[in-house]
């Protein structure tokens, strides 16, 4: 079902996007109607239709929105249809590349977005040298959150190396606290979120290239630094005293859950590696802690120092599936500055356009990640979006196994390997 996008708004919400109103009006869009089909819903949805309200406003077009729940499945209905919609949101940059495969996407002129998006987002929304895609609201999953006031009280200084983030741990577990809140979490997907540590361990071990030869299949699990992530990960959860709540905390602990030990009265963890978004997490719970000084967040560690900066992150990726001048129009306008601004100042968003001002970000934590995701010199798409899903989903199963049974490691590096040369 489309649903005509054009809920009532708010003063606020008004004021909010006033500021995107710079679009030069373009009478021959005049009813002219833009077909989108993304995952959004509540306040996400909210928020896009607030900004694609100016959009509609200066030009006379509509923008009608389908939302859906598989959008791999949704999109492979309507192109067997011969039914394409005029842009579609996608999850990850997985699925822009098998629609990129298919011939289903318009390639974009990438000159037209390079002033406001570095080359790490251009190559992410890239297939075979064309853009494709540009990304919305997007995440970084290098970030590990904190307590800035309970490290100056306890004497704790914030590790820049892997080597420095368990010598950290054991100084904590020394002095009586559990260093770290880790979560699978629970849910359809349960699994995810420890794939990201191993992800982030990879490029910080490895570097970008090994790391995309490991995507793409084309080294194994078993490589040495790839089983180094693992073996990693699986000491730092297996140390007696590093993990609040041990095996089972970990099997059945909510992402948003997740972080509530660390601002607790006292914190019974201290550490949390959990993408950029938990702050949303924090400022639910805790809505009277002070960005930056009640809780914060430091970049993920590098395992080698001379890979220190490489993120890896996640978000939504807008892609053309018809090439008319109004969907051209609208995906330009949504990746623009102005409108990225506009979003951003709604709250909940981070935008990977580089050119929106610092100041658009209501506190410190927000603007500090907002710079870490526009200037990271090198960007890695989480690893499991990136892969076929018979090989994410068998991941995120087999990372729960491991944290049961540390002794399945090799099983699970050696299915891995069968499972991604067999989907390549």
């Amino acid at each position: 079902m489309v649903v005509r996008r054009r809920a009532a708004l708010t003063l606020g919400l008004l004021a909010a996007v006033a500021t995107a109103a710079c679009t030069p009006p373009e009478p021959e869009l005049a009813g002219e109607h833009v077909d989108v089909v993304g995952l959004w819903s509540g306040p996400e949805h909210d928020a896009f239709a607030t900004v694609a309200s100016t959009w509609e406003d200066d030009t006379g077009a509509v923008v009608d929105w389908q939302g859906s729940q598989d959008i791999a499945r949704d999109l492979a209905t309507r192109l067997e249809a011969d039914d394409p919609p005029d842009l579609a949101v996608l999850p990850n940059p997985g699925l822009l590349h098998d629609l990129a495969d298919e011939g289903a996407l318009v390639p974009l002129d990438a000159d037209q977005f390079d002033e406001d998006y570095s080359p790490a987002w251009i190559d992410l929304g890239s297939d075979g040298g064309e853009l494709y895609g540009v990304f919305a609201k997007v995440s970084s999953k290098a970030t590990i959150w904190y307590s800035p006031d309970t490290f100056a009280a306890g004497g704790y200084d914030v590790p820049r190396t892997w080597d420095a983030l368990t010598s950290l741990a054991d100084q904590m577990v020394a002095a009586g606290v559990s260093p770290f809140s880790v979560v699978a979490p629970r849910g359809p997907a349960s699994g995810w979120a420890l794939t990201d540590w191993i992800a982030q361990l990879v490029l910080g071990a490895c570097g970008p290239e090994p790391y995309d030869r490991w995507v793409a299949a084309e080294i194994p699990w078993t490589d040495a630094c790839v089983r180094g992530a693992f073996d990693r990960f699986t000491a730092l959860v297996t140390t007696p005293g590093y993990v609040l709540g041990g095996t089972e905390a970990i099997l059945t602990t909510s992402d948003a859950d997740g972080v509530l030990p660390l601002y607790t009265d006292p914190p019974t963890a201290q550490l949390y590696s959990m993408a950029s978004f938990a702050q949303g997490f924090i400022t639910a719970a805790y809505p009277d802690l002070v960005p930056g000084d009640g809780y914060d967040y430091f970049p993920f560690p590098a395992v080698d120092p001379g890979n220190a900066g490489a993120i890896t992150v996640g978000g939504d990726v807008v892609v053309l599936m018809t090439d008319t001048p109004a969907a051209r129009s609208f995906l330009a306008y949504l990746a623009g500055a102005d409108a990225q601004t506009a979003w951003v100042e709604l709250g909940g968003y981070t935008s990977a356009n580089r050119n929106v001002p610092p100041d658009s970000y209501a506190d410190p934590v927000a603007r500090s990640l907002a710079e870490q995701l526009t200037q990271a010199a090198v960007t890695r798409f989480g690893a499991g979006d990136l892969m076929p899903a018979e090989v994410q989903r068998a991941w995120w199963a087999g990372m729960l196994e491991l944290v049961e049974d540390p002794t399945t490691l090799d099983a699970l590096l050696t299915t891995q390997t069968q499972l991604a040369a067999e989907a390549r």
